[in-house]
């Protein structure tokens, strides 16, 4: 999975402005959390290349970049979980789930909006 490392809030602009194209994932992950491990092996594994040429996946390692995981929950209007996909479209969060909700079929489903 060719995830682009999330770490500052200056990059939400650039996020937001992509997503008036076509759909972006943000995965919020706890490195500390073993559901979290899980659903982020889960997801990596579905993946697949045409996935990556399709879309843009965000990956927030939210105990280095606290800062950033609360703008988030600010900014997308979405209370704070982990692990968390995100789908935002036209700037907004189009869908999120958290812990085992956070499955690859409905997180393709969601892109593919």
């Amino acid at each position: 999975m060719n995830w682009t490392p999330l770490t500052d809030i200056a990059q939400f602009d650039v996020i937001d402005q992509a997503s008036q194209t076509k759909s972006i994932l943000l995965f919020k992950h706890s490195t500390a959390c073993s559901i979290s491990r899980a659903a982020l092996d889960r997801l990596e594994r579905a993946w697949t290349a045409a996935d990556n040429e399709d879309y843009t996946a965000y990956y927030l390692d939210l105990l280095k970049f606290r800062s950033v995981s609360n703008a988030i929950a600010e900014c997308y209007g979405v209370t704070h979980e982990s692990p968390q996909a995100l789908i935002i479209r036209g700037g907004r969060c189009a869908h999120h789930a958290s812990h085992f909700g956070v499955t690859y079929a409905d997180v393709i489903g969601e892109l593919k909006k």
